[in-house]
């Protein structure tokens, strides 16, 4: 058995970093990510464009993170972290100064590619925390990654009146900000004597999908988690485009309103998430969730006011907020403990396939069929999956 490293004498000082780390790198994601669709319609891209480059930076993250996670096993979590922040950086530069679509979908390439800082930053709490205080670290990630969601959007919603690009040139200097904080505070965590050499085969997701396929109790709920992550995906990349088309929402408005987004998925996870879980239990929470999810899109599709929009999402958060949490710890009590590093592999793997898929449903039918369109097919994609998971738990 594995010793474990012996404690430093500031051993709080890991989880600070980290938290700092996120909170930065989640605050520059958020200032620009509300506004990439204008973005795309400045150089005359239309919503299929906004979904196929959405798509395309969860494929290259879908590609990257699995050979990232594999990288910082074997050469450190610090070098890569450095890697994943300077991309990020360089991608935000390229998205300010992007004069045609080209530049833009080199910008979302490059951001995808480099994207696996957040599963390397948890690799990074494992290796730097006793069992016993892996909850805190983790708890510290969410509240940053919450934060940085709530904060970014708010700030992006500031800058833009001054044109797109200062957003994206704030959010470069953020990222870089970031890079030099991690390269002269931020210390090793993984030693060379427990680093390991995975194999490519290790880092195959449809390998790891297809082997939690073949469990027949998770396939309801993987199917499931696969449905409302499609509802939910392309709400982010068409939301600007049908919240401006349909109620003339400009980019701060639009900033502003994913900022109250972040903040109210903040407060679920926050505060509500674990008092109502005590008092309904998982299975019934999941299927509320999901229900309220079903609703709210097809409500998005009705109203006939923007400033609607802002009960009617709020709802939809706490349901995204409610059932996504309790059928992931649902599927985990189904496998035995020594398969859960696989599991994730695998539920990572359905995320990605619902990141690729979703933007692009929202984008076609928002051009082909209509402006409510994504959000009409979200609320049957989100009823499917309350069925799907009914079921799924009933068994």
């Amino acid at each position: 058995m594995l010793e474990r490293a012996p404690r430093r004498a500031i051993a709080p000082s890991p989880l600070l970093f980290i938290f700092i780390a996120v909170f930065v790198d989640l605050l520059g994601y958020g200032i620009v990510v509300p506004l990439l669709p204008l973005f795309v319609q400045g150089q005359g891209g239309g919503a299929t464009t906004v979904g196929a480059l959405a798509a395309l930076y969860a494929l290259a993250q879908a590609v990257g993170g699995p050979l990232l996670a594999g990288l910082s096993d074997r050469l450190g979590r610090r070098p890569v972290l450095l890697v994943c922040l300077s991309g990020t950086a360089l991608a935000y530069l390229l998205l300010a100064l992007a004069d045609s679509l080209t530049l833009v979908a080199l910008a979302m390439l490059l951001d995808g590619m480099t994207g696996g800082n957040l599963s390397t930053a948890q690799a990074y709490i494992v290796d730097s925390t006793a069992p016993e205080e892996r909850a805190r670290g983790f708890g510290l990630v969410g509240a940053a990654f919450g934060l940085g969601m709530v904060a970014g959007p708010a700030l992006g919603g500031l800058l833009a009146p001054y044109g797109l690009a200062a957003p994206a040139m704030l959010a470069c200097a953020i990222a870089s900000a970031n890079v030099l904080f991690g390269l002269f505070v931020l210390p090793e965590s993984l030693p060379p004597e427990r680093r390991t050499r995975p194999s490519l085969l290790a880092l195959n997701p449809l390998s790891q999908l297809l082997e939690a396929w073949r469990t027949l109790p998770l396939r309801g709920l993987l199917l499931a988690v696969l449905l409302l992550n499609l509802a939910f995906a392309g709400l982010q990349s068409n939301f600007p485009l049908f919240s401006g088309t349909r109620f003339g929402w400009d980019a701060s408005a639009n900033a502003y309103f994913f900022a109250f987004v972040g903040l109210c998925a903040l407060l679920t996870q926050g505060l509500l998430l674990g008092w109502l879980r005590d008092r309904f239990g998982e299975a019934r929470l999941a299927l509320a969730g999901l229900g309220l999810m079903a609703v709210n899109l097809l409500l998005m599709a009705l109203v006939p006011q923007g400033w609607m929009l802002y009960p009617v999402v709020g709802l939809l958060a706490l349901g995204s907020n409610l059932s996504i949490p309790t059928l992931t710890s649902i599927i985990t009590a189904r496998v035995q403990a020594g398969a859960h590093g696989q599991l994730m592999g695998s539920m990572q793997t359905v995320l990605n396939l619902a990141l690729v898929g979703g933007p692009l449903l929202a984008g076609l039918s928002f051009d082909q069929v209509g402006t409510t369109a994504p959000y009409a097919l979200g609320g049957l994609l989100a009823g499917l999956a309350l069925l799907a998971a009914k079921k799924a738990i009933g068994d």
